[in-house]
């Protein structure tokens, strides 16, 4: 997709992959919004010397859809006009099922999936009114292979594999793409906390880390060079894989990885 003039919405815009990648945007000559939960959550981009032809700011609370159409209400218009959406914004929980707080497992499926399916409706009927557009959604190594102690995390981002798949077919001959992020471990505050929540069940040694500007390098990427999917490399590109066989696999990684006593 030709990124020129486009207008680009990015959920969870204010840390981690999501600001990582608006500043990857912002280096193309784009119409970036910058959606977070709190517009006082957020710091200006420093695009001097970029591309970018406008950056600002706009509340996207996803915690409920009464919460998003509230948001939607503020936009007006503005959706309409959107040409790149990436559903990046995401929230986790995990540990021994009947551990989790139902609270918070609720609370991660309505912003991993719910959200993202929201969205995607609202912008939609523009985006094919215009004949182009970009759908991103972050489905995450965990859509693919599933662990103890992710669950739930597992199954939210399993259902934004099978979302994004399913309206990729949907929209064929539309000139509207999806493309999914099968994001691996970026270093963030999320994959801190979630490293420290699973590693009480999960040995997370051997996990890979890639910083969150090379993996929004590849994103952005992965968006002009209108690609379906971006594949996470490395050893979570084998789990990936074997996910796709026989269970057995995973099944020997995970008895080696998991105990149900506490490992600290």
């Amino acid at each position: 997709m030709n990124l020129d003039g486009a207008t680009c919405l990015v959920t969870g815009a204010n840390r981690g992959i999501g600001r990582a990648i608006a500043v990857e945007l912002a280096k193309r000559p784009v119409r970036l919004l910058a959606g977070v939960r709190s517009l006082d959550s957020w710091a200006e981009l420093d695009v001097a010397g970029q591309r970018v032809r406008d950056v600002r700011a706009v509340r996207l609370d996803l915690s409920s859809r009464a919460a998003i159409d509230a948001c939607f209400a503020q936009l007006g218009r503005e959706l309409d006009q959107v040409d790149v959406l990436v559903n990046n914004a995401g929230a986790m929980t995990g540990g021994l099922l009947e551990e989790q707080a139902m609270e918070e497992i609720e609370a991660m499926v309505q912003v991993n999936l719910l959200a993202a399916i929201q969205l995607t409706q609202r912008v939609l009927p523009g985006m094919l009114a215009r004949g182009r557009g970009t759908i991103v959604n972050n489905a995450s190594i965990s859509g693919y292979a599933y662990f103890p102690s992710a669950s739930t995390y597992a199954a939210s981002k399993a259902g934004v594999v099978a979302f994004t798949e399913s309206l990729q077919r949907e929209l064929r001959g539309t000139g509207v793409r999806t493309l999914q992020l099968v994001t691996p471990g970026v270093e963030s505050d999320m994959l801190d906390a979630t490293t420290a929540l699973y590693s009480r069940h999960l040995d997370t040694s051997g996990w890979e880390t890639l910083p969150a500007a090379e993996w929004a390098r590849r994103a952005v990427e992965a968006i002009e060079q209108d690609r379906r999917v971006l594949g996470p490399g490395g050893r979570s590109a084998l789990a990936k894989l074997a996910s796709r066989g026989p269970a057995q696999l995973l099944d020997a990684i995970a008895a080696r990885s998991f105990s149900r006593t506490p490992r600290r």
